[in-house]
């Protein structure tokens, strides 16, 4: 547990390194020796007018849609020796209709309110990384 809340502010303080260049691209977050890269991600998405949520499997570097955002995933990890325990994701979000950019960086699915999509209707979170 300490180890990943080790990890979860390392990931904070990177991502606000980050935020303050002019680079537009997030860092990745800092790799432990026993984390371990997925092939894809299960996340959740919620339309928050209907209430209406849905699990969405994708895979890296694939694009789904839920409603009116398409949903890019760009790497997903996980702690080696626990696959359940916890998972971190890199998501660009876009917007289908303004075509504007709503969220882009790590997502981590312990912790899914320290980088959260800040969008009107819809909330999108990591569950886990698929590990097959």
């Amino acid at each position: 547990m300490i180890r990943i809340s080790a990890f979860a502010l390392a990931l904070c303080l990177s991502g606000m390194a980050a935020g303050a260049q002019d680079s537009g691209q997030a860092s990745p977050p800092p790799r432990p020796a026993d984390a371990a890269q997925s092939p894809g991600a299960v996340l959740r998405a919620l339309d928050k007018v209907s209430g209406e949520t849905t699990d969405l499997t994708i895979r890296v570097h694939e694009t789904k849609g839920f409603g009116k955002l398409d949903i890019t995933l760009s790497d997903c990890r996980f702690p080696a020796e626990d696959p359940t325990s916890n998972a971190w994701a890199h998501l660009t979000i876009v917007d289908s209709v303004s075509k504007t950019t709503v969220f882009s960086g790590w997502m981590i699915a312990a912790s899914p309110a320290l980088s959260a999509l800040d969008h009107p209707r819809y909330d999108v979170w990591v569950l886990s990384c698929t590990t097959s």
